[in-house]
């Protein structure tokens, strides 16, 4: 077994030749990035429908397990912005018990998917569905930002769960503006472009919460503030097991699958990204367990769901971090935070808080990306990348994730369709294939046809267009061209070989590969026809056919 399919945390591997100079190196990386992950996880966790130290709870249990267990030497998890709509949602309509065991139920079934190694298979998610909804849920929340932002007031009432809802309220009271909610958030958006430039050490995020603190209370801005908003509690996560019955389970199993195969693709394909910049492998089985892990760990202490975050893990690897001991000490480094600062977090002002999850928006929406792949790629894979878009956008991810794989499909199935086909030929042109020198000498009582491309389901009508005439005594069937046949194709041979039965034909093959090959033997096919009738070469399917 390959290493990177190892059952087993990295951590344990990365210990046994560790090193005092990598301990410091993990340190100081662990420290930087729980700086970049502090004004993060606080405002994640505030678009997502929860107080602030909700996402310092999830950043510290779900952080330190998944680097504990995890299968990536780098990776940093926490709250990501992935998550941020459909915890909402789930707030919003079934509550944090609701919430709670949807992530316990995702967290079970990740899991899973690692014990049963079902790593490899994200990889037949296609790359215009990641890129639609990624795109698109950084559109939402965008739009869920606004309203910060701009400091608008609501009545009280008013239904802002969906994307949808949330335009159709902005507009609604766009005339509530506040313009010193406006300027600050414009000021603490524009320290975060401009910040980098000056330092790439301390994040733009916490030089824009410290001047937009300042800028409130030293100005006394009429600004709302998250004190003002929610109460904060300074206090180490709780255990807390949500009471559960079976109608409960059912009514969040939905969700609870959600937050699954988004935790699983956003988390491998951060360690993908993280194995191009350190130049290593990772095991994406263990990756999956510790997520399943890590998200049943952040439930039970109050957290919402987490995953693989790829900016903090591209600043762990920036910064030397190079084991697993780094995640474990950002962990650590947020509990001396919440315990000691988070009575400051009120403090902090909410267009602050929206500026920040508006460059977060724009880090994951891969605008190029999309433009490109709409510029460049096929028309149905620009159609599946729309579409996916617009429905995470109007509707929510569930359906969009749902709708793009069944276009994805049925489109790659039509694909694969016009790449079949059959041909019959009466000799064979030896310009095409060095294997046959000369040209075939067909008796006028045999037919040759040549099946190419796999016969599925979409292509199985094919094997009905073969025909033969009154005098066809034998029909060769040429599958070299066929990787694989599916029980629909092998329906429609045995309805060909009833079909030349009643006719007097005998049917001969050759060329069968091995899966075609291992299909027929399995149904009996081979047996029907005759072994005899299975040649290796057209030259002695002709000669038995001309036996006929």
């Amino acid at each position: 077994m390959q290493s990177k399919d190892k059952l087993k945390p990295m951590l344990f591997s990365n210990l046994k030749h560790y090193s005092v100079k990598q301990f410091g190196s993990d340190v100081v990386s662990g420290i930087i990035v729980a700086i970049i992950a502090l004004p993060l996880s606080i405002a994640l966790a505030l678009a997502s429908g929860v107080g602030p130290e909700e996402g310092l709870y999830t950043a510290i249990v779900a952080g330190f397990i998944i680097s504990f267990l995890g299968g990536s030497r780098v990776q940093i998890a926490g709250p990501t912005a992935a998550f941020a709509t459909i915890v909402a949602g789930i707030v919003a309509t079934k509550g944090m018990e609701g919430l709670a065991l949807a992530t316990i139920f995702a967290g079970i079934l990740l899991i899973l998917m690692g014990v049963f190694r079902l790593g490899s298979l994200i990889k037949f998610i296609p790359y215009t569905i990641t890129t639609g909804f990624t795109a698109g849920i950084a559109v939402t929340i965008l739009v869920g930002q606004i309203k910060d932002f701009l400091g608008l007031t609501y009545p009280a009432g008013t239904k802002t769960v969906e994307t949808m809802e949330k335009v159709k309220a902005i507009g609604a009271n766009i005339g509530t503006i506040n313009v010193w909610a406006l300027v600050v958030g414009v000021v603490c958006l524009l320290i975060q472009i401009v910040w980098p430039k000056v330092s790439k050490k301390i994040p733009g995020s916490l030089v824009a919460v410290i001047v937009g603190i300042l800028m409130v209370k030293l100005l006394n801005l009429n600004v709302n503030t998250i004190g003002d908003l929610y109460e904060i509690k300074g206090t180490l996560p709780q255990l807390h097991v949500p009471a559960f019955d079976f109608e409960t389970i059912r009514s969040v199993a939905g969700d609870g699958f959600t937050i699954a195969i988004l935790a699983a693709i956003e988390s491998l394909l951060s360690c993908v990204v993280a194995d191009s910049m350190i130049n290593s492998h990772h095991r994406s089985n263990m990756e999956l367990i510790a997520q399943g892990a890590g998200n049943i760990g952040s439930a039970l202490f109050g957290g919402i769901p987490a995953t693989g975050a790829i900016a903090r893990t591209a600043a762990n690897i920036k910064n030397g971090g190079r084991t697993p001991i780094a995640g474990m000490v950002h962990s650590l480094c947020l509990v001396l935070v919440l315990v000691v600062l988070m009575p400051f977090a009120k403090l902090i002002p909410m267009p602050t808080i929206a500026a920040i999850l508006f460059m977060v928006a724009y880090n994951m929406c891969q605008w190029r990306t999309f433009v490109h792949l709409c510029k460049t790629a096929p028309k149905s894979d620009v159609f599946v990348l729309v579409i996916t878009f617009v429905l995470t956008i109007v509707f929510d991810l569930v359906v969009a994730i749902e709708i793009g794989m069944v276009l994805a499909c049925l489109l790659f199935m039509k694909r694969m369709s016009d790449e079949s086909g059959i041909t019959g030929w009466k000799y064979y042109d030896p310009d095409e294939d060095p294997d046959g020198p000369e040209l075939k000498d067909i008796p006028k009582h045999v037919r040759v046809y040549e099946i190419s491309g796999p016969m599925f389901f979409g292509d199985a009508d094919m094997i009905a267009e073969i025909g033969f005439k009154d005098f066809t005594r034998s029909l060769v069937i040429r599958m070299r061209g066929v990787p694989a046949i599916d029980a629909t194709a092998m329906h429609s041979f045995e309805q060909l070989y009833e079909r030349c039965k009643e006719n007097g034909v005998q049917l001969v093959f050759s060329h069968v590969n091995e899966q075609p090959m291992a299909t027929m033997e399995k149904d009996g096919f081979v047996d029907l026809v005759g072994r005899e009738n299975f040649q290796p070469h057209i030259d002695d399917a002709l000669k038995r056919a001309a036996e006929i």
